[in-house]
């Protein structure tokens, strides 16, 4: 019986020998395939670090003036009588725009006429008589006083009459009518907007230390965001001889001829003045430039791997930025010119990963996007 137990006891004990050897190979062959797995590269979009003329730039955001606008205004109270206009329409200077009642003005000007020329017929007289010494030099600088006050009375009311006659200033477009037929209008109620569209102005600021390279006659770029693909180009017309002491910044203003007026007064835009002397830089794709510890930016450079298997690896560069040009920006130091960095993709790597290249995934990057 003890016999038979120690047996038992043994065939067990051999068994589990026999597990924990084939366990021990298993885990020996996991341990060996671990060393030897290498991952599959990840697939990136690279671009080459080039040097490039960058034509310097001042930018800053302003907004559309019009050469000549105004709010059109009566100068006195009336009743509007007649409106000889449309909203939106394009009227030249002149145009009639908005009569007020002149009714009670026409009836004064008919008495104040007929006052006038009495007088004048009674001066007339006064000279012949005066001629004739039958009355004295004061009756007759009597009546010629009397001749020109009534003639200034009839032309007091003229002028009402006129002031009641509401025309456009200048050429331009209108905006939305702010009156109706009948309506009482008290002195400087808006009727409607006027403003000229051609040419237009656009007004923004810079900062005091780029005074020195602003001169008349620079090209100035604009964009907004309402026609996003497009482009404006105009002139600098005007710089402000003094500065705002509180933003210590100077005020310029550029001017577009905007034929198709499609650059309306009151618009946000961003402008860009050209200066003169272009710059060398070394140029890479801005999605290259990954932040790293909060302030610092690096790229990853592609290089080739110093292991048997071959193929591409990255080491990640801390690098310095300047400015932005479209898609691009310019590295300061930490690359030369030839270099391959990830463009796209380098957000998933890390120093030494393998990586493959193919830049068809994502569009090229451009100098002058249409909104740059």
């Amino acid at each position: 019986m003890k016999r038979k137990i120690f047996i038992a006891i043994g065939i067990v004990v051999l068994v589990f020998i026999l597990l924990a050897g084939v366990k021990v190979l298993q885990i020996g062959k996991m341990l060996a395939f671990g060393k030897n797995f290498v991952p599959p590269p990840d697939t990136v979009s690279s671009a080459v670090a080039r040097e490039e003329s960058w034509q310097d730039t001042l930018n800053a955001v302003g907004s559309v003036n019009a050469a000549q606008g105004v709010i059109v205004a009566p100068e006195i109270a009336g009743t509007v009588t007649e409106i000889d206009f449309e909203s939106g329409a394009v009227v030249n200077k002149g145009d009639l725009l908005v009569k007020l009642d002149t009714s009670t003005e026409e009836a004064q000007l008919q008495a104040a006429q007929a006052q006038a020329e009495l007088a004048r017929l009674n001066a007339e007289r006064t000279r012949k008589l005066s001629a004739d010494k039958t009355v004295s030099q004061s009756e007759l600088d009597a009546a010629e006083a009397t001749l020109k006050q009534a003639q200034a009375n009839a032309d007091e009311i003229r002028a009402t009459i006129e002031k009641k006659t509401i025309r456009a200033p200048f050429a331009g477009r209108l905006g939305i009518r702010q009156v109706n037929l009948g309506e009482s209008l008290d002195a400087r109620k808006a009727i409607v907007s006027l403003q000229s569209l051609t040419p237009v102005y656009a007004n923004f600021s810079l900062p005091q230390q780029n005074l020195s390279q602003l001169k008349t006659g620079q090209p100035v770029q604009v964009t907004c965001d309402a026609y996003p693909d497009q482009k404006f180009d105009g002139v600098l017309t005007a710089i402000n001889p003094d500065l705002d002491s509180t933003t210590r910044s100077v005020t310029l203003q550029a001017t577009f001829e905007n034929t198709n007026q499609l650059l309306r007064p009151g618009m946000f835009v961003r402008a860009a003045v050209t200066l003169p002397q272009a710059e060398a830089v070394l140029a890479v794709p801005a999605t290259a430039i990954l932040s790293i510890a909060g302030t610092a930016e690096a790229v990853y450079v592609i290089e080739p791997s110093t292991n048997s298997a071959g193929g591409l690896v990255v080491r990640q560069q801390i690098v310095r930025t300047g400015e932005t040009h479209g898609d691009f920006v310019s590295v300061l130091d930490g690359l030369k010119p030839g270099d391959r960095v990830v463009s796209v993709g380098g957000f998933k790597l890390h120093n030494g990963a393998p990586v493959t290249i193919n830049n068809d995934i994502v569009p090229p990057s451009v100098n002058n996007p249409p909104d740059s």
